[in-house]
């Protein structure tokens, strides 16, 4: 928890530096492009979250691989967490700084999961209802979990909305055994 604290301080100071610099989304997508680079790797995971790894090194490999290539506050981002010793604050960051642009934005997260691909029109039929409902924008991810067996599971934000077959068994079976 002490974690997520931080980072959102970190990911509230880019975002007020990226926004200055009128480059909300840029800086977004540039710290989501090079955590994904360091972070998907085993090797350069390993390599940027060592301990033992001289800070020097690790400026001198994020420099060359992404100077002239990210946002200077993008950059900075990385290079800064290397000097305070917070690298394995990245992906934490990354996700609060995403949570932030979408709050900009007026926002909030949905991930629609359902047992197979939904079409872009159920999916736009979906997320209008809930629009209108709930009088906010959302934006949206799509998964599919074939174990649902049908139907779906929405998450907004902290809210959970389980209309998936198998969420349905879950609950009549613990109705049917909390009866007994």
């Amino acid at each position: 928890m002490a974690d997520q604290t931080v980072a959102r301080r970190y990911a509230t100071a880019i975002f007020g530096l990226a926004k200055d610099a009128n480059a909300t989304r840029e800086v977004g997508e540039d710290l989501q492009r090079m955590a994904d680079a360091i972070l998907q790797n085993d090797e350069t995971r390993r390599f940027f979250l060592a301990p033992i790894i001289e800070r020097k090194e690790k400026e001198r490999v994020l420099n060359e691989t992404f100077g002239g290539k990210a946002h200077d506050v993008a950059l900075h981002t990385l290079l800064l967490l290397v000097r305070k010793r917070r690298e394995g604050l990245l992906e934490e960051i990354v996700r609060q700084y995403d949570a932030l642009g979408m709050e900009a934005r007026g926002a909030e997260p949905l991930t629609i999961t359902s047992a197979r691909e939904l079409s872009s029109e159920q999916v736009h039929s979906m997320v209008a209802r809930l629009e209108k409902f709930y009088g906010k924008k959302f934006d949206v991810t799509q998964e599919v979990q074939i174990g649902l067996i049908g139907g779906a599971r929405i998450m907004m934000g902290d809210r959970l909305v389980d209309g998936s077959v198998s969420g349905r068994l879950d609950e009549l079976s613990r109705t049917l055994f909390a009866q007994n």
